[in-house]
C-alpha cells in the first residue's frame, strides 16, 4: 500500500472527539505526539437508523458518536445495470449478506446488550470477535459451496461485518454504565479478535517450523468514479485487499518442506489506520510469539497491496510515515504546500513504539532504517508464478509466470535531517544475486521512504523488523507487497469474474511465496 499507488483526494474532516477522550479534549493538534486513539465525529441520523436496526430495540443511543470507517455504512453505489438509480442495498449490506454473515450483527447485538457488566461485554465482545474471524477463515479455505453470493476467496464482507459491529459497541446503551476510555478498550477487544490476533497457536516440538503472516483491511474506499444516480457514492468503495485474502486463505495451514520438515501458518489482519499501530497492534500481536523461548516464531512476514503486476520483497523499511490518510481520513504527517514535513519539527512524522515494546523519542531511537531478512534469492528462484494462472489483464512481460518476483532496494532519505531536499535511490532487481550490490540508506540520514514508501505497509515492515532486532532475533522477517487487485469488469458491480480472477491469482502466488520462507527458515 504505497502513497503513490493510493492517489486520495479525500480532506481530513473535521474531528469531533478522540476515542477515550471526552469532547473537551478534542484537537487536532498532535502537540503531545501522534494520535494513538481513533477519532470519533458526529453519527448521521441515517447511520444511527441503521445500528439501530441492527440490535434490539432501546439498546443503542443515536446520539452517541461513531467513526469515519462506520459513517460508510449507509453508503450505496449507482445500480450496475442502470447507474442512474442507487443501487437496492447499501454497499455494506451488500457485502455483508454476500458473504453469509447477514445475521451475525443483530446475533451479536442481541448477545452484547444481555450483558450486565464491563467484564462480561468484554469477554463477550472478544470471544464473538475470535468467533467471526474463524468464521471467516473457514469460508475462506472451503473448497465447496459457501453461504452467500460473493466467492469464498473474497476478504471484504469480514470487513465490513467488523465495521457493523464496532458502530453497535460505538452506540451501545450499556445499562452499566460505560465511561470513553472503558468504551475503547471494549472495541478494541472486539477489534483485535476478529482480526485474529488472539486466537494464534502453534505446534510445539522439533521438526516443526512457525511462520507469522499478516495482512491489511480493504482501503482507499473514498472517491472513485461517480454515476448520475443521487446519493451514490464512488465506485472506491468495492475495494478489498489481496493480503486480507491471503492471510483467511493460510490462517492455520501447514506445508511440508522438501526435505520433511512441516512449516505451521498463522495469519491476522491489520487496520489501515495509524492511531492502532500507535496503540501497539502490531507489538502486542507478534512480541509475545518473538519472546517465546519454546515454541517461538521461526519467520514473521508482514503482506500488503501495491500495484501493477508484480511481487515487490522489500529491503528497506524507513520509520517516516503519515502522508497519507488512513481509512479514518487522518494523516499525522500530510504535506505542507507540497513539501515534506521533517521530523524534527513533527513528532507525528516518526512512527512512535509504545513503551511495553521499547519505546524511544528521539530520532535515532528507534532507528530511522530497518532491514529485511527474508531468503530473496530463494523466493526469486522458486518461479512462485509458474503454475498460477495469469488473470486478464496482467502486464508482466513473462507469460510463464503470473507475476514477476523484484528485490525492491529502492528508498528516499533526507540527506540533512533539518532539510526538506530529498535525495531518491531507485535499485530494483529481478534476479539474485544482482550484478552489483545496493547501497543501503546511509547511517545518519533521515528516512523518507522505505522501499514500500511511507504509509502503513512500510510502517508494518518496520515495526514487525524492528521488534526483530530489539528481540536479538535471527529469523527471516520482511514484507511482501502484492500486485495490485482492482480489476473490474464494470464501474459500479460489486464482484465479477476479472476481480475474483486477480484476488484468487494473488492469493494463491503469495502463499507460495510465504512456503518458500517457511521452508527456508
Amino acid at each position: 500500500m504505497t502513497a503513490a499507488a493510493l492517489g486520495l483526494a479525500v480532506a481530513l474532516g473535521p474531528i469531533a472527539l478522540l476515542a477515550g477522550a471526552s469532547a473537551a479534549q478534542a484537537s487536532p493538534a498532535d502537540e503531545a505526539g501522534p494520535r494513538s486513539v481513533t477519532a470519533l465525529i458526529p453519527a448521521d441520523p441515517d447511520v444511527s437508523a441503521a445500528i439501530a436496526s441492527l440490535a434490539p430495540d432501546g439498546c443503542t443511543d443515536a446520539a452517541l458518536p461513531i467513526t469515519v470507517e462506520e459513517s460508510r455504512l449507509t453508503a450505496v453505489l449507482p445500480d450496475a445495470a442502470d447507474p442512474t438509480r442507487p443501487a437496492d442495498r447499501t454497499f455494506a449490506r451488500t457485502m455483508v449478506e454476500g458473504g453469509g454473515f447477514g445475521d451475525w450483527t443483530s446475533s451479536f447485538a442481541d448477545r452484547l446488550c444481555r450483558t450486565k457488566s464491563l467484564a462480561q461485554a468484554t469477554a463477550t465482545a472478544e470471544k464473538l470477535g475470535s468467533q467471526l474471524w474463524r468464521e471467516a477463515v473457514t469460508r475462506a479455505q472451503s473448497q465447496g459451496d459457501v453461504a452467500g453470493d460473493l466467492p469464498a476467496s473474497d476478504d471484504r464482507p469480514l470487513y465490513w461485518t467488523r465495521i457493523e459491529a464496532m458502530a453497535v459497541l460505538h452506540q451501545w446503551d450499556a445499562t452499566f454504565g460505560l465511561d470513553a476510555d472503558q468504551r475503547t478498550d471494549l472495541v478494541e477487544a472486539f477489534d483485535k479478535a476478529s482480526r485474529g490476533m488472539k486466537d494464534i497457536s502453534f505446534p510445539q516440538g522439533k521438526g516443526v517450523k512457525r511462520v507469522l503472516v499478516s495482512g491489511f483491511d480493504p482501503y482507499t474506499l473514498d472517491g472513485g468514479t461517480t454515476g448520475p444516480a443521487a446519493g451514490t457514492v464512488g465506485n472506491n468503495i468495492r475495494h478489498g485487499n489481496p493480503s486480507g485474502a491471503t492471510a483467511l486463505s493460510i490462517d492455520g495451514t501447514k506445508h511440508v518442506g522438501a526435505d520433511g520438515t512441516v512449516v505451521f501458518f498463522q495469519a491476522y489482519t491489520l487496520p489501515v489506520s495509524y492511531p492502532e499501530f500507535e496503540r501497539g497492534y502490531l507489538e502486542d500481536t507478534v512480541g509475545p510469539l518473538m519472546q517465546a523461548r519454546k515454541g517461538g516464531l521461526d519467520a514473521s512476514i508482514t503482506v500488503s497491496q501495491a500495484g501493477g503486476s508484480q511481487f515487490n520483497l522489500e529491503q528497506w523499511n524507513g520509520r517516516y510515515h503519515g502522508v497519507t490518510v488512513g481509512n479514518d481520513r487522518y494523516a499525522p504527517c500530510p504535506t505542507v504546500g507540497g513539501v515534506p514535513q521533517l521530523a524534527v519539527d513533527n513528532i507525528g512524522c516518526n512512527t512512535q513504539v509504545v513503551q511495553r515494546w521499547g519505546g524511544g523519542d528521539t530520532l535515532t531511537d528507534p532507528p530511522q532504517w530497518t532491514s529485511a531478512t527474508l531468503p530473496i534469492e530463494q523466493m526469486i528462484a522458486a518461479k512462485t508464478g509458474s503454475d498460477i494462472p495469469r488473470p486478464p489483464g496482467d502486464t508482466w512481460p513473462d507469460e510463464s509466470v503470473a507475476f514477476g518476483v523484484v528485490w525492491n532496494t529502492n528508498y528516499s532519505y533526507f540527506a540533512d535531517c533539518s532539510s526538506p531536499e530529498v535525495t531518491n535511490v531507485d535499485q530494483r532487481e529481478t534476479v539474485y544475486p544482482p550484478s552489483s550490490a545496493p547501497t543501503p540508506p546511509p547511517a545518519d540520514s533521515c528516512s523518507r521512504n522505505g522501499a514500500g514508501g511511507a504509509y502503513l505497509s512500510n510502517e508494518s515492515a518496520y515495526r514487525n523488523t524492528l521488534l526483530r532486532d530489539r528481540l536479538g532475533l535471527d529469523i527471516p522477517a520482511g514484507h511482501i507487497h502484492t500486485p495490485g487487485m482492482q480489476n473490474f469488469e464494470t464501474d459500479f458491480g460489486v464482484s465479477d469474474d476479472t476481480f475474483d480472477a486477480w484476488r484468487t491469482a494473488i492469493a494463491a502466488q503469495t502463499r507460495q511465496l510465504i512456503h518458500v520462507v517457511g521452508e527456508n527458515s
